[in-house]
């Protein structure tokens, strides 16, 4: 993207609030033409080993020597934030939801970088969500904040296609990009006056809930379209899984035959030179690779060689 175009606005007050590494480009892009007077981050939380870390926000901030801020509840503790008398509050997926008194302070107003085409896909986790229902396009959108979740009017937006071989992982870090330069394209209006601004069609709001641990269980009575969509959907986080001898086994990668196998669903019907197949409701999905409880991610041919029992077409995955 041109850059050539944008002001840099000195004198503009702006608290950014975010969390993790999709927000990174967005607030990255913002510091090299705007003034980031504080940024608002989720508290430490410990990671792994029990080490207590630091949100990927506020490594940036840090970086930059920006104000940090870390409010347990936003809903009880934001004065600080109104302290700061920002012009602009800029949000992108800050994790909780803001009081009235926060979104009323900006005299530019509240506004969110939201991984979706709204009203399509409100809520925490549309990247995921967006593959896993087999969406075939996506995007950004910029808009005002309000009291609901995802519903405030809309400024700005920008779609994308989602291939066949996009995983969450790869369509995160299209969008982050896509969401940063959307922002910046965007802001210039916003500050200025000039910036459209369309109120959603709440008729067609579809909802992306956070991720629940069943959502990441494989169903082979779906269809292998579904189940597809599932398991790149939840990759490279936090994974979709099925249970293997009474163990969890996480599968990364899959594909889908023509082949329509006789048998039970989620019976393995057959050893691949890539993969195990295995039956669903219309067919066959081949899962490639896969992760054991309690080990790396492997190739499904490593994990078959692994097994003491090396015999398993026939066996049921649950």
């Amino acid at each position: 993207m041109d850059y050539s175009n944008i002001t840099i606005e000195k004198d503009l007050q702006i608290v950014f609030m975010g969390t993790p590494v999709f927000a990174v480009p967005v607030l990255e892009g913002l510091l090299e033409h705007y003034k980031v007077r504080a940024v608002v981050t989720q508290p430490d939380r410990p990671g792994n080993h029990g080490q207590i870390t630091s949100s990927p926000i506020k490594q940036v901030a840090n970086e930059h020597a920006i104000l940090v801020l870390q409010p347990e509840k936003i809903k009880e503790d934001y004065q600080e934030i109104i302290n700061l008398k920002p012009d602009l509050i800029i949000t992108c997926a800050y994790g909780q939801i803001l009081p009235r008194q926060l979104l009323e302070c900006p005299r530019l107003g509240c506004i969110n970088v939201h991984a979706s085409l709204l009203p399509k896909l409100r809520g925490g986790a549309p990247i995921h969500k967006a593959i896993i229902e087999g969406h075939k396009k996506t995007g950004i959108t910029i808009m005002y904040m309000n009291m609901g979740m995802d519903e405030g009017d809309i400024i700005s937006q920008e779609e994308i296609e989602i291939t066949d071989t996009d995983t969450a992982s790869s369509l995160h870090d299209k969008l982050t990009i896509l969401g940063r330069d959307l922002l910046l394209k965007t802001l210039p209006s916003i500050i200025n006056g000039t910036n459209s601004r369309t109120k959603q069609d709440s008729s067609l709001a579809t909802y992306a809930f956070t991720l629940k641990k069943s959502d990441e269980k494989i169903n082979f009575d779906l269809t292998k379209r579904q189940i597809y969509n599932q398991i790149r959907g939840l990759n490279s986080y936090p994974g979709s899984y099925c249970i293997f001898a009474g163990k969890i086994l996480k599968v990364w990668e899959s594909y889908i035959t023509e082949n329509y196998p006789m048998g039970f669903n989620g019976q393995i019907t057959a050893i691949y030179k890539d993969g195990i197949g295995v039956k669903v409701s219309n067919g066959e999905i081949v899962l490639k690779t896969v992760q054991p409880e309690g080990r790396n991610k492997m190739s499904a041919i490593d994990f078959i060689n692994g097994l003491r029992d090396k015999d398993i077409v026939g066996k049921v995955l649950e």
